[in-house]
């Protein structure tokens, strides 16, 4: 079997809850972590063959710095296997005259290293043998569209048009793969873009340019013993429990870039290649934790000290941490900010995002029946009731306030 490494949307040059580390966001740190623990991986474990589904870098022109990084990692493991890289949405330049943040490996034919920046069908050389893989870049319209069919028509129109266009190139090259020889080589699909059924993630906040979404039967191709995908950032098997289709995997991305990742497993898929009977399994990487400290305070008369025991039970350290806190209004002036986020750098907390109170504003409370004739006692308690406070919590306000009106004459 041929052992092959499937990444995807790297996006170095996030930088969201960082902080500096001379002159360098520490979230490039992060990012580059991420890359080296793959990279020791690769060499641990023999990788034959890596492929990399798309998207590089946050946005399309890079900084050198973030080449150089980026570079450094790819080279150290082309010196060892073949690597495939794909051209992203995020890989695309902004013209067709410029090149991509990827193409510099292609202008220096730099060894060991394919970009896929067309819809082809290459024969891979492998320590293991050969692996016929296809490339199936972002679809843009100016790849797939004459020049006369984008006059007079709908944005709508434009959609199916490049749709279809889309369909058309991933039909052609199964059919190429279905014919290659040797005939007992593994097939490998690579594509970078939405397919239909995947749950997206918090990538929907920085996808560049619309979306097509390609129908999951043009990819679950028996041509195919794997398809590689890129583009969303969640972990999914398309294909799982479909007998006779080929794994449909989005690897997902290697760093968790906001809190609508909290909770997904990051890192890279490890596949066994073989012609009808490939296998594979997620490899999953010490991504950077997101954590949220959720506190109810509500109906606390001292909310501090739930608050910061709270924080001091939670393992943070080295997370990027926000606390909601749930309040009311008669408790939110007593909440002290300055003593959480104390309570946080205390934890060693890599980076505080956010400390947010959500207070309910109820609506002025109904009193029922008219209050006249009754004491200010049974009206506080009418108005307790009303806001559907504690049966305990109604009996020890009432206490402080008949305590207070006899002091007061009351």
């Amino acid at each position: 079997m041929v052992r092959m490494l499937h990444f995807a949307d790297f996006h170095l040059g996030m930088e969201n809850y960082g902080r500096d580390r001379a002159g360098i966001n520490s979230r490039i740190y992060d990012f580059c972590d991420r890359l080296d623990e793959m990279v020791s991986f690769s060499t641990r474990e023999d990788i034959d063959l890596v492929l990399f589904a798309g998207d590089a870098f946050k946005n399309r022109q890079p900084n050198p710095t973030l080449q150089r990084e980026f570079a450094a990692r790819i080279m150290d493991m082309a010196s060892r296997c073949p690597v495939v890289m794909l051209v992203g949405n995020h890989d695309m330049p902004t013209h067709e005259l410029r090149a991509s943040s990827l193409e510099i490996y292609q202008t220096l034919n730099v060894p060991n290293v394919l970009i896929g920046s067309e819809y082809d069908l290459y024969e891979v050389p492998t320590p293991k043998g050969s692996v016929f893989v296809g490339t199936a870049p972002y679809p843009m319209r100016q790849n797939l569209l004459k020049d006369e069919e984008l006059h007079g028509k709908s944005i709508s129109e434009l959609d199916d048009l490049l749709l279809n266009a889309l369909i058309g190139e991933l039909d052609r090259l199964a059919r190429r793969a279905a014919a290659a020889q040797p005939a007992d080589a593994p097939r490998v699909l690579a594509a970078h873009f939405s397919v239909s059924g995947a749950q997206w993630g918090s990538e929907r906040g920085v996808t560049i340019g619309r979306d097509p979404v390609v129908p999951l039967g043009s990819l679950d191709d028996s041509a195919w013993d794997y398809v590689a995908l890129g583009h969303i950032h969640k972990h999914q098997n398309l294909t799982q429990g479909r007998k006779g289709a080929p794994p449909v995997v989005y690897s997902g991305s290697m760093e968790r870039i906001d809190f609508g990742e909290e909770g997904d497993p990051k890192g890279f898929c490890v596949v066994d290649l073989s012609r009808h009977d490939t296998q594979w399994r997620f490899w999953s990487l010490n991504s950077r934790p997101f954590m949220t400290v959720r506190v109810d305070v509500r109906g606390d008369l001292d909310p501090m000290d739930r608050i910061l025991s709270t924080i001091r039970g939670c393992d943070l350290q080295g997370a990027v941490v926000r606390v909601i806190l749930q309040a009311d209004p008669e408790n939110s002036p007593l909440i002290k900010e300055d003593a959480i986020h104390k309570a946080l750098d205390e934890a060693k907390v890599h980076t505080i995002a956010a400390v947010i109170k959500e207070v309910n504003q109820t609506s002025r409370a109904r009193l029922g029946e008219s209050p006249e004739g009754l004491t200010p006692l049974e009206l506080l308690e009418r108005f307790f009731n009303a806001k559907e406070y504690a049966p305990d919590r109604i009996e020890s306000l009432l206490k402080y306030a008949e305590q207070f009106l006899h002091e007061d004459g009351g």
